[in-house]
């Protein structure tokens, strides 16, 4: 299923730290994974696996793969932490759409 409505960057950022969660997954991978939920472009996605990086959310490493190097993100304690903090802020956010959405607010 897609979504129709646009999703935020700190939201990418917190469904690619649930990709990465069990195992190490590359750009590509990640963003096709996305792709099942919104159309997101890599466009929009490698700028924020990158300021994921540099903020010590995500780690990469390379691998050969079929004679291409390809680069892998997995998580960082900072990145565990990130995750939780975004896992609690989903949650209020989602509650208060959902009342308000029903007329509950």
């Amino acid at each position: 299923m897609v979504l129709h409505f646009p999703i935020p960057s700190p939201l990418i950022e917190f469904l690619v730290l649930g990709i990465v969660a069990k195992e190490p997954s590359y750009g590509y991978e990640i963003n096709q994974r996305l792709k099942q939920l919104t159309p997101i472009k890599e466009s929009t996605l490698y700028p924020i696996l990158k300021k994921m990086e540099l903020n010590a959310y995500l780690e990469t490493y390379t691998e050969s793969h079929q004679g291409r190097q390809r680069k892998y993100y997995r998580r960082t304690p900072t990145g565990v932490e990130r995750f939780a903090f975004l896992e609690a802020e989903w949650e209020r956010y989602s509650h208060s759409i959902e009342a308000m959405a029903k007329g509950r607010s």
